[in-house]
């Protein structure tokens, strides 16, 4: 049984690594700018990085999380079309000399969490990430379900306004990433926000565009939510990414909706809670899947 491991995040603006102890105790950590045009500038920073800890902990098993959907043996990122050039299958391990495990960076958000966060004691969970875009993962029976294709998890592209005619980059219309990311904001505002964040603290400060706007964003996210509880049944739904750094002023709102649309059969309702972990989430639920594939 391995008792350390390394997790590496590679994302189009920043690359985040973690040596880990199986506790969850971070050991040493490393962050570095991607330069996303030149791919062997950060291919090149990923393997620097690695050796460093394998220093460390020779034995350690290697985790990478990414955008794009993993391939069926995770070892690649097969598909990510338009974002870091020289990403799709490419060979991790050749390139590093060692056994990578590659996951989806949403995946690994949720392995994170369920590993050594806020829903280390389910066994069934929900995941969903709120930032630029809106991504997801699913824990079935204590383990990350990846499905067909290593497609499942993309919760933000459920449809939550079925009648307009624009669609997401997966076909969805009116999708959840449309209603609540951060990619939409200056459209769906009217060219009046540039950033969520301008859209919450115009909320904050009783703006009744800004409220509505918010308001409605959040009512949606509830819709797709009690509509995830209804097909999933979760023990619990955790929300992370950096719009869930708004915390109370989306936790309050969210709960109220959600007492209006989950079912809630015999007055039960379905636990909620604010990811643990934060921008590291990926490194770290990295980490988390190469100790449970090792």
């Amino acid at each position: 049984m391995h008792t350390k491991a390394i997790g590496i995040d590679l994302g189009c603006t920043n690359i985040k690594a973690v040596l880990m102890d199986a506790g969850g105790t971070v050991l040493q950590e490393w962050r570095g700018e991607t330069h996303e045009p030149d791919d062997r500038a950060w291919k090149g920073a990923i393997q620097k990085i690695v050796r460093e800890f394998q220093a460390l902990a020779p034995a350690a098993p290697i985790g990478l999380s990414a955008p794009g959907l993993a391939n069926e043996a995770n070892t690649c990122i097969a598909f990510m079309p338009g974002r870091l050039p020289g990403l799709e299958n490419f060979n991790w391990s050749t390139h590093i000399g060692q056994r990578v495990f590659v996951v989806n960076d949403a995946h690994a958000a949720l392995m994170a969490e369920a590993t050594f966060g806020a829903a280390k004691s389910c066994r069934h969970a929900i995941l969903l990430t709120l930032g630029t875009g809106v991504g997801g993962g699913i824990l079935i029976d204590g383990a990350l379900y990846q499905g067909l294709h290593q497609m499942a998890g993309h919760l933000g592209h459920a449809t939550v306004q079925s009648t307009t005619h624009l669609a997401d980059v997966t076909n969805m219309p009116g999708s959840l990433e449309d209603a609540i990311g951060n990619l939409t904001i200056k459209a769906r505002s009217l060219g009046r926000f540039e950033t969520t964040w301008d859209l919450v603290a115009a909320y904050q400060q009783g703006d009744p565009f800004a409220t509505w706007l918010w308001l409605d964003s959040v009512r949606k996210l509830a819709v797709a939510i009690a509509s995830f509880i209804n097909i999933l049944s979760p023990e619990l739904v955790v929300i992370g990414g950096g719009i869930s750094r708004a915390e109370e002023n989306l936790v309050t709102p969210l709960r109220h909706f959600l007492d209006v649309y989950e079912w809630q059969p015999g007055g039960k309702k379905t636990p909620l809670a604010l990811a643990h972990f934060s921008d590291a989430a990926g490194a770290i639920g990295a980490a988390a899947f190469a100790l449970s594939k090792s």
